[in-house]
């Protein structure tokens, strides 16, 4: 490896060496992302009681309920 940096990669350490590295190696175009969603903590709190009350998933409640909010914002179109 190269003790030395390039003088136009400053923010690049000279111990990284991409020279054997082979592009989209670990590329999958059919893959599917699941995102995560970060609620803020009143209302994660709020829908833990109400998922529980359920006997459900927060997720499958979260999920439900923008569904609805979708129907809505649709049918208003």
């Amino acid at each position: 490896m190269n003790d030395q940096t390039d003088q136009h990669d400053e923010d690049l350490p000279a111990e990284i060496d991409f020279s054997h590295g082979r592009r989209g190696q670990f590329h999958r175009p059919q893959t599917r992302l699941n995102l995560p969603v970060y609620l803020e903590a009143d209302v994660e709190a709020y829908l833990l009681v109400c998922a529980r009350a359920r006997g459900v998933d927060v997720g499958q409640l979260v999920n439900e309920l923008l569904k609805k909010d979708i129907e809505l914002i649709e049918a208003a179109r």
